[in-house]
């Protein structure tokens, strides 16, 4: 797949401060998350792939265009939620996406058209007419995201887009998002300090830290990965057999108390043939899981590393 961003050495500055340090990868993923703590670059990296900050050195590349030479063609590619409100108050909800469309190059009629339809995919259909001053902060939040589809982009930067809603409204906006991603015609980036957020709707992740990539992964990979990490709970094991019998298998095997086995599945072996093996020992597997929470290990070794380097 073709990458959807592609970093090149890319240096910001604000004065003599360094902000992104040098930064090269290649994201191709359906659904990228952007992750680190507060202050870690994640808004500097959106806002100068939106051409709003100048690099220092290096550039960047969105849907194959140079954000140096080619910033208003990325910006009529893209659509952007932002963090923080950017509404005008007084304005109906339509009427405000609406503007927004044609600001990105829509006409008058059909950004209209296209600002009825996106506040009902957002779910705002019934309060469209109503002053965005007057929407809760889960419905701002939703007219936000209305706001940067209306236009028909290629791509989405999500900015912390479940920030402040209470669980049911965290809910919807995840679904939202899951399903632009399922409909495979809009690529995403999501920027988060949420590891949950970026858990359950990305396929891949960039994790900075002061500035600097401290990780970059595909997380499909890790999860089909983390299929082959074990954990057992035993009854019947303790004379040593079923162990010796899952090493044959050429399993790597760790025992903790009460009949606790953690063990790591070789390619080409089944968890079916541990239950086989079970069965002819008369040994009871009492519970079986596979690991989980793999992106917090991933996001906690990453804090770990000095400097932000892998």
């Amino acid at each position: 797949m073709e990458p959807v961003i592609e970093l090149d050495g890319l240096e910001v500055r604000f004065g003599q401060r360094v902000i992104l340090n040098k930064l090269s990868a290649a994201l191709t993923g359906v659904s990228i998350g952007l992750l680190g703590p507060n202050g870690a670059g994640k808004s500097t990296l959106i806002n100068t792939l939106l051409g709003f900050h100048k690099p220092a050195s290096g550039t960047a590349r969105v849907l194959g265009r140079d954000i140096r030479t080619h910033a208003r063609e990325v910006r009529g590619l893209v659509g952007y939620m932002p963090e923080s409100d950017s509404f005008i108050a007084p304005m109906s909800g339509v009427r405000f996406v609406r503007m927004m469309a044609e600001l990105s190059g829509l006409p008058r009629e059909q950004a209209l058209e296209r600002a009825h339809e996106a506040f009902f995919y957002a779910g705002l259909g019934e309060v469209r007419y109503r002053p965005l001053g007057t929407y809760s902060l889960g419905m701002k939040q939703a007219a936000k995201l209305a706001s940067a589809i209306a236009h028909g982009p290629k791509l989405l930067f999500l900015d912390e887009p479940t920030n402040g809603l209470d669980p049911p409204a965290r809910t919807r906006m995840i679904q939202l998002i899951q399903d632009i991603r399922d409909r495979g015609d809009l690529r995403l980036i999501l920027s988060s300090h949420l590891l949950r957020d970026v858990e359950e709707c990305c396929d891949q992740v960039l994790i900075l830290k002061d500035g600097n990539i401290a990780a970059f992964c595909n997380l499909e990979e890790e999860r089909r990965a983390n299929l082959r990490f074990l954990e057992l709970e035993t009854r019947g094991a303790n004379n040593g057999s079923f162990l010796a019998a899952i090493d044959r298998l050429g399993c790597q095997t760790a025992t903790g108390a009460q009949g606790r086995i953690k063990l790591i599945l070789p390619d080409g072996i089944e968890v079916r043939q541990l239950y086989e093996i079970a069965a002819g020992q008369d040994v009871q597997i009492r519970r079986l899981s596979h690991k989980r929470d793999s992106l917090e290990d991933i996001f906690l070794k990453a804090m770990e590393v000095p400097n932000g380097r892998l």
